[in-house]
């Protein structure tokens, strides 16, 4: 299996061992429909609950945000994380399956001649009463749902602060509808860069880098937070009010990781795909582990103390930086994967800081420039689809390249449009006052009320 990039529709396992269960196809006396066995009930069961996991990231990513930014905008980034899933589900339902996996809805003759860089299959979930299916459509969708709200969550964090609420919508909507599921539709549904050869089993580029590349455009076009930088450039760090918000999220995230990348297997009642499981499982382990330690050890070297958020977002970046790859390497080659991306998140938040682009979380250095490492270290060192240094470099880079472009580009024209028409950043006082109380008018926490004299 070669990860999600297959459309799940036609997913078939081939195990000698199991083909008795999965290749008898008997009608029920009661209703007509086809019973697949018990290997299609596993597989439908096992990736049902690989999806629930990945909607749990949700929780996690609303933590590190919160945990990292000021209180008074806590029911702002609650807000956000909880329509990025809403407005997610719904779009991809309306329009955005049909746009990433636009041959489940077309017969095999009208899906030869579709075109590889745009097409639309149709609105809703696609029927099938294939006797050959892997998967059930509705499974199918949830599982590609959970990934779409995943990529728009990432840029909450990039934006946090500042960014009106409507606009946070208007982005949302546009992401998770359109520009995420066409460039999906390039590696995952079976378009142009698929057909090069391009690798990414469960998303560096085709989810994070998207979400990171976006949080990038936003950043720039919003401008830094009131007080991040004086006059004179100096920088003023904002630190968050309860990194123990932040320390939970990102271990619910290493958790919902697990369905994230296994999942991307696809297919769970084999011998060979069990293994290859239990090997994706062990190589994110070790990557988000080797992450984390070494960016321990960076930030220590650069700052002089051990700084925990340096800690917390190595981890992320050698989890993002593993997805891509998580399948093709050995558990040792995985634990260098993880460890340069401790390395390079490090390295990105200091940039950041010195070119003054305001990313109170991280998110650009974890899910752009760990998305991008995890694509193109396919392309640097020797596995199991590129077997020889530098092998796949220019099939890596093209298509990685094609993906952030894309997302930075279309997304830049949107944040360039709202701040154009005066809709993407509040005002100086209502930042100053906190975007709970100025956009949502309540507080996160009582005690903020009282402190004010909002509240008796």
């Amino acid at each position: 299996m070669t990860g999600i990039g297959t459309s799940l529709a036609s997913v078939v396992s081939a195990q000698d061992e199991v083909a008795t269960v999965t290749e008898v196809a008997e009608v029920s006396d009661a209703g007509g429909d086809a019973d697949l066995g018990v290997g299609y009930a596993l597989d439908n069961a096992v990736l049902f609950l690989c999806a629930v996991l990945v909607l749990f990231m949700q929780a996690g990513f609303a933590m590190v945000e919160v945990g990292m930014n000021s209180a008074k905008n806590t029911v702002n980034i609650l807000s956000k994380n909880v329509m990025d899933l809403s407005v997610g589900a719904l779009l991809f339902f309306a329009v955005g399956f049909g746009l990433m996996y636009p041959t489940s809805y077309m017969s095999e003759a009208d899906a030869e001649g579709v075109s590889k860089v745009f097409a639309f299959g149709g609105t809703g979930i696609y029927t099938t009463d294939d006797a050959a299916r892997t998967f059930s459509p509705q499974t199918d969708w949830f599982f590609q749902a959970v990934f779409a709200a995943t990529a728009a969550t990432i840029v909450s964090g990039a934006v946090a602060g500042r960014m009106k609420f409507t606009s946070y919508l208007v982005y949302s909507a546009i992401l998770t509808g359109l520009v995420y599921p066409i460039s999906g539709y390039w590696k995952w549904g079976g378009g142009w860069i698929n057909e090069m050869g391009f690798q990414d089993f469960a998303g560096s580029a085709v989810v994070h880098a998207v979400g990171g590349f976006a949080g990038l455009a936003g950043a720039l076009f919003l401008g830094p937070r009131l007080g991040r930088y004086t006059p004179d450039g100096r920088s003023v760090p904002l630190p968050g009010h309860n990194v123990a918000f932040s320390a939970l999220g990102v271990f619910i995230l290493w958790v919902g990781w697990y369905g994230f990348n296994p999942g991307s297997q696809l297919a769970f009642q084999g011998t060979g795909d069990i293994d290859a499981v239990a090997l994706i499982a062990v190589n994110t382990t070790l990557a988000a582990a080797a992450g984390a330690f070494i960016a321990t050890f960076v930030g220590w070297g650069l700052f002089g103390k051990p700084d925990l958020t340096m800690s917390l977002n190595g981890a992320l970046g050698g989890l993002v930086g593993i997805t891509a790859c998580c399948d093709a390497f050995t558990n040792s080659m995985s634990i260098v994967v993880g460890g340069i991306a401790g390395v390079l998140v490090v390295l990105a938040i200091v940039a950041l800081d010195r070119l003054k682009i305001d990313d109170p979380v991280g998110a650009f250095p974890v899910h752009g420039v760990c998305g991008v490492w995890g694509c193109m270290a396919m392309g640097i060192f020797p596995n199991t689809h590129f077997e020889g240094m530098f092998e796949g470099f220019v099939t890596q880079s093209i298509g990685t390249l094609a993906i952030c472009g894309w997302s930075f580009v279309t997304m830049s024209v949107v944040f360039g449009v709202l701040k154009a028409i005066g809709m993407l950043r509040v005002t100086p006082a209502e930042e100053h006052a906190g975007l709970d109380i100025s956009e949502h008018g309540m507080h996160a926490y009582p005690s903020d009320a009282i402190h004010s004299g909002s509240a008796a």
